[in-house]
């Protein structure tokens, strides 16, 4: 196991830091010695709507992904609060709701998981608190046995979650008959591939000196790799005070990239695979018009001239997903204590059920 240097350590420091050893609970909890996933979950699911709010709803946003490439099963990601305001939701057969929350308390997830129940929809919860008031309201649950977080900032069990979500559909494509031997031997990996990620900590402070000088910090994705984005963008927002955006990063070039005209900005590009040759594409173009330093998270290449990188090499997209996770969240907190933040209560913030 990697060693930290001793310093006096923050509750989210600690968290961040007991995500491996979560990671091997998980997966020792649901997954049998024949490689079966254990869950009880609802056959037949056509069709999934994920609700959930803050980080919760970007662990949804990439579960929606991973349902529909591993399960092929169509699946959308929708926020709490949003959906309370429809006037009415989809409740044909075959449909799965899922709610996601880490205290199981959050009120707008519950309360729209009991605006679906009323539609008599199947509902289905992935949460760190059982006996809670999602867990007992539920139709099938899923708990994420990460502990309590104490830090306001999500890390533990925004990965707990992600990784139960991934199981998840493993399973539903286990139940469909198809071939999961590739995933379920991939998923196995990411305790060690998160322990590895660990040793990235001094680069990791290094960046986070560079970056803390700057007030204007662009974080643009694609794919898969958007809601890690918008999960960095949060992370980095409250734990320092820095104004964060976030873009597709196609959509990024229509209007957005402007704000590169500010010279205190800099662009993160997150991915958790080989860079498409659109991503290449546009960011060789914003490279030569704007020249921004540019920190690439994930896999580079030397088409693209970054200021910095940081990568863990892995064949696996998903594996390659938990390590992102950990630089990120990394990368956060080490550009917080930069900062004289105090991480773990960020001023105006808490943690939110009400």
């Amino acid at each position: 196991m990697w060693l930290f240097p001793s310093r006096k350590q923050t509750c989210m420091e600690s968290e961040i830091k007991e995500q491996s050893k979560i990671a091997q609970n998980i997966l020792d909890a649901y997954i049998g010695p024949d490689n079966e996933i254990n869950m009880d979950l609802p056959l037949e699911v056509k069709r999934i709507i994920i609700v959930a709010s803050g980080s919760s709803y970007h662990c949804g946003r990439y579960a929606a992904e991973l349902f529909s490439s591993i399960s092929k099963i169509e699946a959308r990601a929708v926020y709490s609060s949003e959906f309370l305001l429809e006037d009415t939701i989809a409740y044909q057969d075959g449909i799965l709701y899922i709610f996601i929350t880490q205290s199981g308390e959050t009120t707008d997830t519950n309360n729209a998981l009991e605006k679906a129940k009323q539609f008599g929809v199947k509902t289905l919860c992935i949460t760190n608190k059982e006996n809670s008031t999602i867990w007992n309201a539920a139709d099938y649950k899923v708990a994420c046995h990460a502990g309590e977080e104490q830090s306001i900032a999500a890390t533990k069990s925004f990965s707990s979650q992600l990784l139960c979500a991934t199981l998840i559909a493993i399973k539903f494509a286990q139940d469909k008959g198809l071939d999961v031997f590739e995933y379920v031997r991939d998923i196995k990996n990411v305790p060690d591939y998160i322990e590895k990620t660990y040793e990235l900590q001094p680069r990791i402070k290094q960046l986070a000196k560079y970056m803390a000088k700057y007030k204007n910090i662009v974080i643009t994705a694609d794919g898969q790799s958007y809601a890690l984005a918008k999960e960095a963008s949060l992370k980095i927002k409250e734990t320092s005070y820095i104004n964060t955006s976030y873009a597709i990063l196609g959509e990024f070039m229509h209007g957005h990239v402007a704000v590169l005209n500010n010279k205190r900005s800099i662009l993160i590009y997150i991915s958790n695979s080989n860079l498409t040759y659109t991503a290449i594409k546009n960011l060789v173009a914003i490279k030569e018009s704007y020249n921004p330093p540019i920190f690439i998270i994930g896999n580079r290449t030397n088409q693209i001239k970054s200021t910095y990188n940081l990568n863990i090499d892995c064949d696996s997209p998903i594996v390659k997903t938990f390590c992102i996770l950990v630089m990120i969240q990394l990368l956060a907190l080490e550009n917080a204590l930069r900062l004289r933040r105090n991480v773990d209560k960020p001023h105006g913030l808490s943690k939110v059920v009400k």
